[in-house]
């Protein structure tokens, strides 16, 4: 599925891809609308149903990531929320000898998300995935959200990679397209970015449900 020899830089993301988005969906769905009916009161049902329709309302946008921008809309401290329940973060199982194996490899790793930089903090505190990649890159940073085909053109400006040499590993297919809009070659996506969810099919990228699949990675002389 995938040429090593043809690749010098792996983008990788985060959430879903390289991490079960079990700890995200049930932190927005379940554990911030029972949450915010503890603290602010009424009715969890109709909470629920007026927080996903306020989040999704900001879908693809930096607003929807932005974990500064929901504490000021609900009035809550997101991050202090998400640590609540951040025992459920977890790596896919594949994950770790996929990253042992890239660091093995000629090739120069990075991580590429949406996340927020206090949601990415967090998350490379109960992991050890910022042992494995030489640059971090949070969306964040660069004012736009990777669903943007001027995302990948400005994290070009600033750290050079070779598009027609990239891989990148998403589990979300509008950031697959701009991607490829943008010229990167290589692109794989996940089959259960949430293992607690039904696996993905008719996808329109090439797709594995681990890892595995696309090991082993051998280095050049």
């Amino acid at each position: 599925m995938i040429d090593w020899h043809a690749i010098d830089t792996v983008l990788l993301d985060m959430d879903g891809t390289l991490l079960d988005l079990h700890y995200d969906n049930f932190f927005w769905t379940q554990h911030l609308p029972r949450r915010y009916a503890e603290i602010h009161g009424g009715d969890p049902e109709r909470i629920n149903d007026q927080l996903m329709s306020r989040i999704m309302a900001e879908k693809g946008s930096l607003n929807w990531y932005c974990l500064d921008y929901w504490s000021d809309q609900l009035k809550l401290d997101i991050i202090a929320l998400k640590r609540e329940v951040a025992h459920l973060i977890a790596p896919h199982p594949s994950t770790n000898e996929f990253l042992h194996a890239l660091k093995a490899s000629h090739c120069d790793v990075w991580l590429v998300t949406n996340a927020h930089r206090g949601s990415l903090d967090l998350k490379l505190e109960h992991t050890d995935l910022g042992e494995h990649i030489s640059k971090i890159i949070s969306s964040h940073e660069l004012g736009i959200p990777k669903e943007d085909t001027e995302f990948w053109r400005k994290l070009q400006q600033h750290w050079h990679f070779d598009p027609t040499r990239s891989l990148l590993v998403d589990d979300t297919a509008s950031v697959l397209d701009s991607a490829a809009a943008f010229g990167i070659r290589h692109l794989l996506t996940l089959r259960q970015p949430d293992s607690k969810q039904a696996l993905r099919d008719s996808l329109t990228y090439p797709a594995v449900l681990s890892f595995a699949e696309v090991l082993p990675i051998t280095r050049q002389s």
